[in-house]
């Protein structure tokens, strides 16, 4: 990313104290995209920003522990949930929310609990428990191999081991013929530390059927033709489709799960037409 085009930095303070900031780029109403699991907000949505800067003020925080963020010992999905929601409500208007995999039940939490919320549109969001459970134990088997290269210190391998656990061959080829593994590579401890604690958590989550039937915003929920896991994302569709009241499915023909990486231009095509419109109308009944 280059910082000098993202000069002006947004701050919020999480329910805990920790703060929450990322980079601010682009004019117009404002969009908050939030990175997944893997990742930050320093990395995450390089390749899709060019397509939507000229059209919205995009927010890029990074949650806890990742990017201009300060850390803090607990990242639980309702810390990480609050965290979304105190930027969110901090930039003081009505906001489009972009989630991608691991982030899709942070922004969903952020939207039952924020009035400032007037869209959401998630990319392959993840749901912890809901079906696809041979697809759910590659990606773990994938994890435990990322664990292994991370404790020996070869974060580069450990960014590499975790691609074939969510991506097809070719989505991979495409990938490493680019400076993902390198770029991304710095957010593995990160990814693990949330994983762990993730596995354990008992309490409620953003993703509870009562939870997401606060959610009264409109909600985009997009899948790649392509992608792996497609029995888990196919299942998680579903599942959101019966507990979130105003919920629309699209598929993206031939991308995967790192579509916003590698077909930018195929997200935006999807995701302006129905944040336009969402905002639109939030707008004018704000005035």
């Amino acid at each position: 990313m280059n910082t000098n085009e993202f000069a002006r930095i947004h701050r919020a303070i999480s329910a805990d104290g920790t703060e929450i900031a990322g980079r601010v780029a682009g004019q117009g109403p404002a969009l908050v995209l939030v990175h997944g699991a893997y990742g930050d907000g320093e990395v995450a949505w390089t390749e899709l920003l060019p397509h939507l800067t000229d059209r919205y003020t995009c927010y890029l925080p990074s949650t806890r522990g990742r990017g201009l963020s300060a850390d803090h010992p607990d990242h639980s999905p309702l810390r990480l949930k609050e965290d979304v929601t105190a930027f969110v409500d901090s930039i003081g208007e009505p906001v489009g929310l972009v989630g991608w995999s691991g982030s899709g039940a942070w922004v969903l939490g952020a939207a039952a609990d924020s009035d400032s919320v007037a869209a959401v549109a998630i990319h392959e969001p993840v749901v912890i428990g809901v079906g696809g459970e041979d697809d759910f134990a590659r990606l773990g088997a994938a994890m435990q191999q990322v664990g292994a290269a991370a404790a020996d210190g070869r974060l580069l391998d450990a960014a590499r081991a975790f691609l074939p656990g969510i991506c097809p061959a070719n989505e991979i080829a495409a990938l490493e013929a680019t400076s993902f593994c390198e770029r991304w590579a710095p957010g593995i401890p990160a990814m693990l530390q949330l994983v762990g604690q993730d596995v354990v958590y008992r309490g409620p989550r953003p993703t509870d059927p009562e939870a997401l039937g606060q959610v009264t915003a409109p909600v985009l929920l997009l899948r790649g033709e392509q992608t792996l896991l497609g029995i888990f994302f196919a299942a998680v569709e579903d599942y959101l489709a019966q507990h979130v009241a105003d919920a629309h499915a699209r598929q993206l023909p031939g991308v995967g799960h790192f579509a916003p990486v590698l077909a930018p231009e195929t997200v935006a095509a999807a995701v302006v037409p129905f944040l336009d419109s969402a905002l639109h109308r939030a707008t004018s009944s704000s005035c």
